[in-house]
C-alpha cells in the first residue's frame, strides 16, 4: 500500500536510563537528540533509507538545522513514546517529532530536524531531494 510521504511517521519507546539524569533525576537536555534521533533512524527504515542506504546511494545527509521546545522534565525510569513524522521532502528531509509520557499521553517536548542531499563525490548540497529518495517515497514528480 502506497502512502503520501506527509503520511509516513513511526514512534517508538525509549526507557530513560540513570546515566541520563542529574543529580534532579531529570534527563540532561541535550540527552533528547539521542531519543529523536533513534526515532528518526526507525522512521527512515520503514521506508528502507537509513544511513546505510543514503551513503550507498551517493549522498551525505547533515542535519542543518535542529529545533526542540521543552515542556516538562523527562526523569529517571520514566518511558516516553517518541514520534516522529516526515513533513517536508522536496527540497530538504524535515521530519517533526513529539515526545510523551508513555504512561500518561502528556506531552513532554516536541521540535523538528531538517536535513538537505550533499553528493559525496563533489560535497555540493542538492537544491532538490535527488531521485533516490522521491523513489523510496513513492513519489512521481
Amino acid at each position: 500500500m502506497q502512502h503520501e510521504p506527509w503520511m509516513i511517521s513511526h514512534s517508538i519507546e525509549v526507557e530513560i536510563p540513570f546515566h541520563d539524569v542529574d543529580m534532579m533525576a531529570v534527563a540532561w537536555h541535550g540527552h533528547y537528540v539521542r531519543y529523536i534521533e533513534l526515532a528518526r533512524c526507525a522512521l527512515l527504515e520503514t521506508i528502507d533509507y537509513n544511513y546505510p542506504q543514503m551513503e550507498a546511494s551517493g549522498y551525505h545527509w547533515p542535519i542543518i538545522d535542529l529545533r526542540l521546545k521543552y515542556m516538562a522534565p523527562l526523569r529517571f525510569g520514566q518511558k516516553v513514546r517518541v514520534e516522529a513524522r516526515l513533513c517536508e521532502y522536496q527540497n530538504r528531509l524535515k521530519i517533526e517529532y513529539q515526545l510523551f509520557d508513555a504512561k500518561s499521553g502528556v506531552r513532554t517536548s516536541k521540535g523538528y530536524s531538517i536535513q538537505v542531499a550533499v553528493n559525496k563525490e563533489s560535497g555540493e548540497m542538492c537544491l532538490a531531494s535527488p531521485r533516490v529518495l522521491l523513489d523510496k517515497l513513492g513519489v512521481d514528480e
